[in-house]
């Protein structure tokens, strides 16, 4: 969560050519604002809702290069973790202090309500081990501009690529 998985995915997509697609953009343009979900019906049915766009979103995606931006707690479900097992999984790795500004600008965090960063601090450290297990790469975020941050993700993917192609021989 407010590590820029929008930014530098827009960054990435537009710099690779390819469709972005931003899962938590989707759930409110079918559903409504993420804030009144949680409100309105409680994180268990956001979860749900999630999961199911996830699911229509990678299954949309197949055989194509897509960028996909998944919310900081999608990959908690099980379901979608065998989903994106496919795909190739980066992990935009940062921590409290580099989040901080952004969290403290953005109130519509329903998961952050209260005290924003002792919450952030607490679910990033029941999450964190769930990204490292599911990336194929990881990416330090706590320097660079967004198309900085692009290029280095670009590199490492066609890093990343060439490794698998030249494993797979």
């Amino acid at each position: 969560m407010a590590v820029g998985k929008s930014a530098i995915g827009q960054q990435l997509a537009l710099q690779l050519g390819v469709p972005f697609v931003d899962t938590d953009a989707v759930i409110v343009a079918g559903h409504g604002s993420i804030a009144d979900i949680f409100a309105g019906r409680g994180e268990n049915a956001f979860r749900e809702i999630e999961a199911r766009t996830v699911a229509a979103v990678v299954e949309a995606a197949d055989g194509t290069v897509t960028v996909i931006s998944l919310g900081g707690g999608a990959v908690l479900d099980s379901g979608t973790q065998q989903l994106i097992s496919r795909c190739t999984v980066v992990y935009l790795e940062c921590d409290a202090q580099t989040v901080a500004g952004r969290i403290a600008r953005n109130s519509g965090r329903p998961l952050l309500a209260g005290d924003a960063m002792g919450r952030w601090t607490a679910m990033f450290a029941t999450r964190k081990p769930v990204y490292k297990r599911l990336a194929d790469i990881t990416l330090d975020v706590r320097h660079g501009s967004v198309s900085e941050l692009g290029g280095r993700l670009e590199a490492a993917l066609r890093d990343y690529a060439a490794a698998k192609q030249e494993v797979e021989k």
